[in-house]
């Protein structure tokens, strides 16, 4: 089958294996590690919702459409972020995994991994506030949707975003205005954004606490166990790494981790 665009050149029609290895070389972005129905249907459904007939009249749109683009990248990361997401895991890394951590440093380097809008930085920002001054926290953020980021560094937020929070958290660390929560200047100081896809880039190193929350389970368990190496990596001995509440690590061991509270696995210590 062929389909004839506009100037008159025929092309044939694109499958999605042609369209994964077009979105590769346009974003560095490598589907094949994403689990397939679940992705297919994602993308299959906003390329509908933009009146585009299927992969092959819809690539050379995103070549040409910066705006489609952008959107179509910010919406294949699937960013969706809020503050103090499941509050019960904080209250384990505020009253337990930080002390932990704390006796042995008091200068923790953290990595807030797949940060998408910053929600999980600032918030723990928030949390390390209580155990040190504000200008003794640097969290390294990472994520890689560049608007995400850009968000992130605006650091303007909805209701909805914020509702989780303790009222403590709110009335301290944001400026209202109408119905928009903006990060206060002190705190965007302590966070570090940076592009990075978790699939190819070098990881940080010595790294006290990773966390990479609610992302992996789009991933094929072949990147995930790559992932989840690379993680072990980057953590010092011992250093913690905290994932989302539907991510937990079957066979840890494997990886060099090992579970001391449910989402939180320690790396065990090199002999």
């Amino acid at each position: 089958m062929f389909l004839f665009l506009q100037n008159g050149v025929g092309c044939k029609t694109m499958d999605y294996e042609g369209f994964k290895k077009e979105i590769l070389a346009m974003s560095s972005i490598d589907l094949n590690c994403y689990k397939e129905k679940q992705m297919k249907r994602r993308i299959d459904s906003l390329i509908a919702k933009n009146g585009y007939s299927g992969y092959s009249d819809y690539i050379p749109a995103l070549k040409s459409n910066k705006t489609l683009y952008n959107e179509f990248i910010n919406y294949l990361t699937i960013n969706v972020s809020e503050f103090y997401r499941n509050p019960e895991q904080w209250n384990v890394l505020e009253k337990e995994v930080l002390p932990m951590l704390m006796q042995k440093t008091k200068k923790l380097k953290i990595w807030s991994a797949a940060c998408s809008t910053g929600d999980e930085p600032y918030t723990l920002v928030m949390v390390l506030n209580k155990f040190m001054p504000l200008s003794s926290i640097k969290i390294y953020a990472t994520d890689i949707d560049k608007g995400a980021l850009e968000k992130a560094m605006l650091g303007n937020y909805s209701l909805k975003s914020v509702e989780n929070l303790p009222a403590p958290y709110l009335e301290k660390y944001f400026i209202k205005s109408g119905d928009t929560y903006t990060i206060k200047n002190e705190v965007k100081n302590c966070v570090e954004f940076k592009q990075h896809n978790l699939l190819k880039d070098p990881y940080p190193t010595d790294c006290d606490l990773i966390v990479c929350r609610n992302v992996l389970i789009y991933f094929t368990e072949e990147a995930k166990s790559q992932i989840y190496k690379k993680f072990n990596n980057s953590l010092k001995d011992e250093g913690i790494l905290f994932v989302g509440s539907t991510e937990q690590i079957i066979l840890s061991n494997k990886y060099n981790f090992r579970p001391i509270k449910t989402f939180f696995y320690i790396k065990e210590k090199q002999l």
